[in-house]
């Protein structure tokens, strides 16, 4: 851009200084400064101006932007005689130059206060404005402006002999020295006169310029489509009615009429766009799903950016509107670049980090909520940039969002509460997807662990929600933590059972328990522990090296088929409760001792006698 527009500035016609007494071309100035001003601006295009003094501003602004006149007025001339429908290669190139000159006049203005999202065409339409301010006031003589002139010297001097700030006479429009930052110790128009600017404008665009410079280069700017050059369809236009060309706040009726229209068909464009996501056939693949919702924020940047082309480019609206349409297109592009970028990790995370398997897990559940807290924490940090782009401070934002967290956390706690069981579920390795669990009066298998609840399948097969703050304080037997499973059983023996047999029915179990590769060695007993009711039983006591209950189930039975046989084998079987009844011929109590009491009875009796 810099070759370009050297190359091209060289090509330009000098034109002639500019007249410190009456604001008109002259060569009263000195040849030797004036060639340096000249100079230094052709070679350095887009350097910064001489700001060093306020004679220095503002001779440097009226110098650059006498420049821009002379070289639009060119390029016009030059597009209208010919045929061609857009510009050519030359054209092209100056128009470069023309909109590098337009930034570097914007310099000498202080645009702090205007929103990042419009400062690039507020500052086109400042200048002209400024320009257009002083070609109708009185003339300004620049001997009396404090300071050098401009290109006298680069560098910026804090000289005693400098104010502070210097008004233009006559007028509000007011040259600060600025305190700090990259532009420390320059001249630059303040931002209370950047602001004053347009008010002044209109004051003054009804009296008639004093500097012979043609036609109100603002007025054919904000009232003609294109960028700086009005495309051929605009002579179309021209031909309309003459109702269309008049002008409401700053903007031509046709310009509000196809503003209007613009809007409508976006409005329209996005209605048709949701009703086609409602009723759209969603994919039951999530890889499908999460590449779908990176479209959604593409498409919504896409429009915003093509609406504001349109709007700018095209229509070229301007003042207040334009500044409007762009922080609200920039909140937009912003606020779906965010969701774009939440949507992208959420992408890179179903593709790249998550695996095949076992994703209804704590683990899975953990990492994807995780994930989707990372990209939230990510997508807010580029909102956050976004804000600062339309005007909102960074502190605003940082403290925005701090008493938004804290409003989240305060609305959000039971969740929060749950989010903090489900990492103790996690750190403590409690529970897994899979295993079969007791939970004081719940039982079941592990269906699903979430971030907030986990489900349990009882053995009715109904699906228990509970959530992790409550199980995390619940007393929980894993039971598939076991590493090996408790084998014990008493057996009840007949009491018909003989001694002999007995020993031999624990001796063979002994045998058979030993020998058994599952069957831990120690602890191992089969003993007669107590003669019950109705059995002499037996505890039998092992360990048998299982992971699953399934095995354990299956390893279980074939040892209790193996001591069925053992107790068949040995001549005995397992009692059941029963009882003995011993039955006999009741005698009575003896005739003699019946006969003695009875006598007793009638000499004691006083009747008797």
């Amino acid at each position: 851009m810099i070759a370009i527009a050297t190359g091209t500035c060289a090509a330009i016609a000098e034109p002639a200084p500019l007249d410190t007494a009456n604001g008109k071309q002259s060569h009263d100035l000195p040849t030797e400064r004036l060639q340096q001003a000249r100079d230094f601006l052709r070679n350095n295009p887009i350097s910064p101006p001489d700001t060093a003094s306020p004679r220095a501003t503002l001779e440097s602004f009226r110098f650059i932007m006498g420049e821009v006149t002379t070289l639009w007025q060119e390029i016009r001339a030059s597009y209208e005689k010919g045929n061609n429908v857009f510009l050519t290669v030359e054209q092209e190139d100056q128009l470069v130059l023309l909109e590098a000159l337009l930034e570097k006049a914007g310099q000498t203005l202080d645009l702090s206060e205007i929103p990042d999202t419009s400062r690039e065409r507020a500052s086109i339409e400042l200048v002209l404005q400024l320009q257009e301010i002083l070609d109708r006031i009185p003339p300004i003589d620049l001997s009396t402006v404090p300071g050098e002139t401009a290109g006298t010297f680069r560098t910026p001097h804090k000289g005693d002999n400098l104010p502070e700030h210097w008004t233009l006479p006559g007028t509000s429009l007011t040259l600060v020295r600025q305190p700090d930052g990259e532009r420390h110790d320059h001249y630059l128009f303040s931002d209370d006169s950047v602001a004053r600017i347009p008010q002044d404008y209109a004051l003054l665009r009804a009296l008639p310029i004093r500097a012979d410079r043609g036609e109100d280069l603002f007025e054919y700017y904000i009232y003609t489509p294109g960028n700086l050059i009005a495309p051929r369809w605009y002579e179309y236009l021209k031909q309309g009615p003459s109702w269309l060309h008049r002008h409401f706040a700053d903007q031509a009726y046709w310009q509000w009429l196809v503003l209007a229209a613009l809007v409508a068909a976006y409005l329209g464009v996005i209605a048709v766009y949701v009703r086609w996501r409602r009723w759209r056939a969603v994919s039951i693949h999530e890889r499908t799903r999460a590449f779908n919702a990176i479209l959604h924020p593409l498409a919504v940047v896409g429009g915003a950016l093509l609406f504001r082309y349109i709007c700018e480019d095209q229509i070229n609206i301007t003042g207040a509107p334009l500044q409007l349409i762009g922080t609200a297109t920039t909140a937009v592009v912003w606020s779906a670049l965010s969701w774009l970028v939440y949507h992208c990790l959420q992408f890179f995370y179903v593709w790249v980090v998550q695996g095949p398997s076992n994703q209804t897990g704590l683990d899975a559940s953990l990492l994807r909520t995780g994930y989707r807290v990372a990209s939230l924490a990510v997508a807010l940090l580029v909102l956050g940039y976004g804000a600062t782009k339309i005007g909102i401070p960074i502190y605003g934002v940082i403290a925005g969002l701090g008493v938004g967290g804290l409003a989240i956390a305060l609305a959000a706690q039971p969740t929060i509460e749950n989010l903090i069981g489900g990492i103790i579920l996690y750190a403590d390795r409690m529970v897994r997807v899979g295993e079969y669990c007791e939970f004081d009066d719940l039982s079941g298998t592990v269906e699903a662990i979430g971030i907030r609840s986990t489900r349990i399948r009882a053995l009715d097969r109904t699906l228990i929600t509970v959530s992790n703050a409550d199980l995390a304080k619940r007393k929980i037997i894993n039971y598939s933590h076991r590493d090996k499973f408790h084998f014990r059983h008493k057996i009840g023996l007949r009491y018909e059972t003989q001694p002999q047999a007995l020993k031999a029915i624990l001796l063979e179990i002994m045998a058979y328990l030993e020998g058994h590769e599952k069957v831990e060695e120690d602890p191992l007993r089969v003993r007669l522990i107590g003669f019950d009711d109705y059995a002499q039983t037996i505890d039998v006591y092992a360990y048998v090296n299982a992971s699953k209950m399934d095995e354990f189930l299956e390893i279980q039975q074939d040892m209790l088929f193996a001591i069925h046989d053992i107790i068949a084998r040995c001549g005995s079987d397992f009692a059941y409760p029963s009882s003995t009844v011993y039955l006999g011929r009741d005698q009575g109590l003896p005739d003699s001792r019946i006969e003695e009491v009875a006598d007793g009875s009638r000499q004691s009796d006083p009747r008797a006698a």
